[in-house]
């Protein structure tokens, strides 16, 4: 992809898991994904709907009051993963997946991943930058490996 062009990620189909508001949806639309974005709760999703309408460019998400699990049952897929859970204080930490963690469940997965960073916002600047401390926030980025064919005739 052309980092440099306008809409970076054009053709590819984006879901934003616990999308909330639509915060990182939206962006992702601008970008030209194709964006579905999901969140167990309700409110959530009619937030992330009445915002998204105000813009043609975001008013193509297509947002689901659904699970992760459920979208799996349903054998729907997408070209990139996105969770990301940003507002502190929200959470029980405790439940919250490790770096490692996520490597081993990729890996089960047949995602080999490629890079993984910490990140942190700077209040004073309104800026994230990235780290090598991923004991807080974190992002990864990883490449499904494609399966070989069936040797046996089908």
């Amino acid at each position: 992809r052309d980092p440099y062009s306008a809409k970076p990620l054009e053709g590819l189909k984006v879901i934003d898991v616990g999308c909330g508001g639509g915060i990182l949806s939206e962006p992702l639309a601008r970008m030209g994904a194709t964006v579905t974005g999901i969140d167990a709760v309700d409110k959530n999703i009619k937030i992330a709907h009445i915002h998204a309408a105000s813009d043609p460019t975001t008013a193509s998400i297509e947002y689901c009051c659904t699970t992760a699990e459920d979208l799996v049952k349903e054998n729907k897929q997408f070209d990139a993963v996105i969770s990301l859970e940003l507002p502190i204080g929200t959470h029980e930490w405790s439940k919250l997946v490790t770096p490692e963690e996520l490597v081993l469940a990729l890996q089960r997965a047949s995602i080999s991943v490629e890079e993984m960073a910490g990140f942190f916002y700077n209040p004073l600047t309104r800026e994230w930058s990235l780290s090598d401390d991923t004991s807080i926030n974190y992002i990864a980025y990883g490449i499904k490996k494609s399966e070989a064919p069936s040797a046996t005739p089908q």
